[in-house]
């Protein structure tokens, strides 16, 4: 999820991490063993002058399977379903309509089960896992194409999605 946020106009810093569990910190090896309850997430760092919320939201939705219940493509459990954590009450009307304009767009046949839920603690990855995909081009492209993602992408938007955001 780094990519398409890094390369949208606008973000000033994503952080990749944990959150939404009820553990006093978290960390991969706590998170993936499913010890903590988080799930692995993305912290975007915003200037609203040049991007907005749901701009934001477009692109999270651009780049995720919204109808994947038990995870997202290859990985499977907690850890790795999506969500949108929001922080205010206008942060959470904005994802609820986002993602009741999506499901009325027609675009899935499935259900949105996406769940919107408020802030939690994040924790920031450890640095190896920060920016991933500038460090390891080749593993995380063959994990990125391997995982199903880009097919996914590809077929249900109808472009490589895989760094890009909606707008561009």
């Amino acid at each position: 999820m780094q990519p398409p946020f890094d390369h949208a106009r606008g973000v000033i810093k994503t952080v990749v991490g944990y959150t939404g569990g009820s553990a006093a910190d978290a960390t991969y090896d706590k998170v993936s063993a499913h010890q903590t309850q988080h799930r692995e997430a993305i912290q975007v760092t915003y200037d609203p002058s040049q991007i907005s919320y749901d701009q934001l939201l477009d692109i999270f939705w651009h780049n995720i399977d919204p109808t994947q219940a038990n995870g997202q493509f290859a990985d499977i459990g907690l850890s790795y379903q999506a969500a949108i954590y929001y922080s205010d009450d206008d942060e959470k009307a904005a994802a609820e309509a986002s993602k009741q304009r999506l499901a009325a767009s027609g675009r899935f046949k499935k259900p949105i089960v996406t769940e919107i839920l408020p802030a939690k603690p994040f924790y920031a990855a450890e640095e190896y896992h920060q920016k991933y995909y500038l460090k390891n081009p080749q593993a995380f492209e063959a994990y990125h194409v391997g995982s199903g993602r880009v097919s996914f992408l590809e077929k249900t938007w109808g472009r490589s999605a895989a760094n890009a955001s909606p707008s561009q």
